[in-house]
């Protein structure tokens, strides 16, 4: 019975094989879905990869096609193998009908030359009631002939003492340049090494003058602008409405800032090691105003009225319309459209329910796409920091909608920086910061630079005090 028993516990039972079989459905099924699991996971980090790795190359081809028109980079920072398209303008080429022109005025002539008429075409030569119905003016740079003066010094012995005394140079020629010269080294080494300026004496003005020399004669100049310099900063800061921009500039290679000040009567430029707060406290002092500038972070604390460059606003906004991704597109379009509708209410001021609609489509915009963590997200939380400030120039008068009267008071300064890669010493800087004062201050005051050289040296030659009423 033992061994009946146990044959029958050895015999396999008639479900074993379907056990077995289920089993390994079971853990094969288990596996696949282990994997499915696995691979899912690959293939959804793989796609969020994808997601980043296509965000980042939009970001960075946006960044490619960005230039002055579509971001806040300067005209100066464009490639120049980058075709500028186009302006739509339509009708001729020229200026607009209605635009003031600008007429060569008639200077007071040194020879006057009547010019009878000639013959008539039919052959007569005898003319009744002959007047004058147009003149012709013809200007000229005269021969220059330099008006050199030579100092003969004596000495004589002194018939008490014995003692030699020697005569001495008059006051105010000590130098060996006079004023008129001194002013025209001055004006035209603005931009220009000093190695040019020798070359232009030598070829113009047919004189031998050393570097040295030029370079003396830019220091005199200096000096002699300084009470200019310290009059316009006393102005600038007594404004009620400042542009104020900033630049890069370069100390024998080193990282300083160029800063201006400017409004409608005059411009004040400052060279600062930073672009921090407190560079730019240094530079408007006391000053309370109006500040119109761009939205730079400095700037954007200002704790009276400011008006931001709805430019920059608009540059960005169009930078936005020229993405791919479609609703940036939209937020770029709709917020480029709302910005030039304001910008034009300058010339042409907005009813109160205009102003009202406009204000209700510009919170919609910016409630909408606030959220984003993408640029279009970015630029609608910068318009919610600066609607505030977007409209002062409606309300108050002397500001303007953009910061273009800053920008345009640099533009020579950027120039002169990339044609002689900035200034060597705190010299250098300083006869920067003063010559650019002094040259935008009479471009606004439409008085001639070198006129104003020329009185500034003559005085500080003879020790004087110039005349500065020009200024207020």
């Amino acid at each position: 019975m033992e061994a009946s028993r146990l044959r029958n516990n050895d015999s396999p039972s008639p479900n074993a094989p379907w056990q077995s079989l289920w089993w390994w459905l079971v853990s094969l099924l288990f596996h696949v879905l282990h994997e499915n699991t696995i691979l899912r996971t690959r293939v959804e980090g793989m796609e969020r990869e994808l997601q980043d790795i296509g965000s980042r190359l939009e970001h960075l081809e946006a960044r490619i096609k960005q230039d002055s028109s579509n971001s806040s980079r300067p005209p100066s920072s464009d490639s120049p193998f980058k075709p500028k398209p186009a302006a739509k303008r339509t009708g001729k080429p020229g200026a607009r009908t209605g635009h003031p022109g600008h007429r060569q005025k008639l200077l007071k002539p040194n020879h006057i030359h009547p010019v009878a008429p000639e013959a008539c075409c039919c052959g007569c030569t005898q003319f009744d009631g002959v007047s004058a119905y147009q003149t012709h003016q013809e200007i000229e740079l005269p021969e220059i002939q330099m008006d050199v003066t030579h100092f003969i010094l004596y000495l004589g012995t002194c018939s008490q003492c014995g003692k030699v005394v020697r005569a001495r140079i008059p006051k105010g020629h000590e130098t060996g340049y006079g004023p008129r010269l001194t002013a025209f080294i001055a004006e035209t080494s603005m931009g220009n090494s000093r190695g040019r300026v020798q070359l232009l004496c030598h070829s113009v003005l047919g004189i031998s003058i050393s570097r040295g020399g030029i370079q003396r004669c830019i220091d005199r100049a200096c000096e002699a602008i300084l009470p200019y310099y310290e009059a316009i900063a006393t102005l600038a800061r007594k404004a009620k409405v400042n542009f104020i921009d900033e630049t890069p500039w370069f100390q024998k290679g080193i990282l300083m800032w160029l800063w201006v000040m400017v409004n409608h009567e005059v411009a004040f430029f400052k060279i600062q090691t930073s672009r921090s707060k407190e560079a730019f406290e240094a530079l408007v002092d006391k000053w309370a105003g109006i500040l119109v500038s761009d939205g730079y972070g400095v700037y954007r604390n200002w704790l009276n009225k400011r008006q931001t460059c709805l430019a920059h606003l608009m540059r960005r906004a169009k930078g936005l319309s020229q993405r791919a991704n479609a609703e940036m597109v939209h937020f770029g379009v709709r917020s480029l459209a709302e910005l030039e509708r304001l910008i034009a209410w300058a010339h042409a001021p907005p009813t109160k329910g205009d102003a009202s609609m406009w204000f209700a489509r510009l919170t919609h915009l910016i409630k909408t796409h606030r959220d984003r963590k993408d640029e279009a997200g970015r630029f609608a939380r910068h318009l919610e920091r600066e609607l505030g400030h977007l409209w002062i120039f409606l309300l108050e008068e002397g500001v303007e909608a953009t910061n273009n009267r800053a920008e345009r008071s640099i533009r020579f300064a950027v120039l002169w920086r990339k044609m002689m890669q900035g200034t060597g010493s705190d010299k250098g800087d300083r006869w920067v910061e003063r010559i650019l004062s002094l040259k935008e201050t009479c471009r606004l005051k439409e008085k001639s630079t070198y006129e104003v050289l020329v009185h500034a040296t003559s005085c500080y030659f003879q020790g004087i005090q110039p005349d500065l009423a020009w200024l207020v």
